[in-house]
C-alpha cells in the first residue's frame, strides 16, 4: 500500500525522490519503495522524520501506510 502522506509531505516540500534520497544518503530507488510501502530501517525513519517534519515511530505503528 502507498505511503499517502509521505508522498504528500514530500510533495508538498517540493523534493523530489531523489532530493530526498541525496539528503539522508540513500538509493532512490530505495526511497521509492518505502514511498510505495515498504518499512525503513529505523535509522532511515528518523532521518525521513527529520527532513520531512513528521514523527518517525510512525512507519513502526499499525496502519504505518496511512499514518505517516
Amino acid at each position: 500500500m502507498k505511503n499517502e502522506t509521505l508522498l504528500q509531505r514530500r510533495k508538498l516540500l517540493g523534493y523530489s525522490h531523489q532530493d530526498i534520497a541525496d539528503e539522508i544518503g540513500i538509493d532512490r530507488s530505495y526511497y521509492t519503495k518505502i514511498e510505495n510501502g515498504l518499512i525503513p530501517s529505523v535509522k532511515v525513519a528518523k532521518q525521513l522524520g527529520h527532513h520531512l517534519g513528521f514523527d518517525w515511530t510512525i512507519f513502526f505503528t499499525n496502519n504505518s501506510a496511512n499514518n505517516a
